[in-house]
């Protein structure tokens, strides 16, 4: 009943974490506005969920986000819900990635969220409701090598969201905010991460991290269960599987404060923290 005849807006919508939010909030009686720059998937998807329209959006584009916030007002008079949730995956060594993944990654994963803010905060404001949810990652909360952008961006999307939810409060806004940190989800974030040649050591490690989504990994329905449910309950941290982040947040945070060294092994073709 929390969700019943509310809008929610969901950035990457046509796949993944985003169509599994899509589809679970549909179950829940949210009005749906399904932003994705596939725009044949995502209207593929709105048809099959009554009631929701799409919106062909690509995050990196401040206009389309404010397109997508003219979109959503004008078809349900408001909104209540803002997923920003698209995002990719580059990987290789620092050095090699080519500079234009930098930036997609860069303008999707961070610019993205922060398009988003400035297209619906200000309206929520002035509406007198609202939320925000912004989709970081696990690995916003501990670097990994062989995917650096990723690390990066997820790490700036962490801080984002904080400096965001103290900003609101600052000024008192009737607009709340949440960080969204998933583990291992069934998507296809894996599914051409490279974006040229392909070092061994790369293809190595992407391959253990795509076993590793197909052994662990959630399923994305049962995984939005778990964020409607953070939801409601009015968490802003939303770790829908806490068993991937505590230990790794533990010994980073023990290592940091022992003034350690980071260290990493890979053993067996299989990266873990040290």
């Amino acid at each position: 009943m929390a969700f019943e005849g509310k809008v929610a807006v969901i950035t990457g919508a046509a796949s993944g974490i985003g169509r599994g939010l899509a589809e679970r909030g549909h179950a829940l009686g949210l009005k749906l506005v399904l932003a994705d720059r596939d725009a044949a998937a995502a209207e593929a998807l709105a048809a099959s969920l009554e009631g929701a329209i799409a919106v062909p959006t690509d995050v990196a584009d401040p206009a389309a986000l404010a397109a997508l916030a003219d979109a959503a007002w004008a078809a349900f008079g408001g909104v209540d819900y803002l997923f920003n949730n698209a995002g990719i995956m580059a990987t290789g060594y620092s050095w090699e990635i080519d500079p234009a993944r930098w930036d997609a990654s860069i303008d999707v994963n961070l610019k993205g969220i922060l398009h988003g803010i400035r297209a619906f905060v200000p309206r929520m404001i002035d509406q007198g409701r609202g939320h925000i949810v912004n989709t970081a990652s696990v690995g916003g909360f501990g670097a990994s090598p062989l995917m650096a952008p990723y690390s990066v961006t997820k790490f700036a999307a962490v801080a984002l969201t904080e400096s965001l939810h103290a900003e609101l409060a600052m000024l008192g806004a009737p607009v709340r905010v949440s960080l969204l940190a998933p583990g291992p989800v069934k998507t296809a974030i894996f599914e051409n991460p490279f974006g040229g040649a392909v070092n061994p050591a790369t293809q190595r490690f992407v391959d253990e991290l795509r076993h590793m989504l197909d052994s662990y990994g959630l399923e994305p329905g049962p995984f939005a269960d778990k964020v409607y449910e953070a939801i409601a309950a009015g968490e802003f941290w939303i770790v829908p599987q806490p068993e991937a982040l505590d230990p790794m947040l533990k010994a980073r945070t023990e290592t940091i404060l022992a003034r350690r060294t980071p260290e990493f092994s890979w053993n067996g073709g299989e990266p873990a923290d040290a």
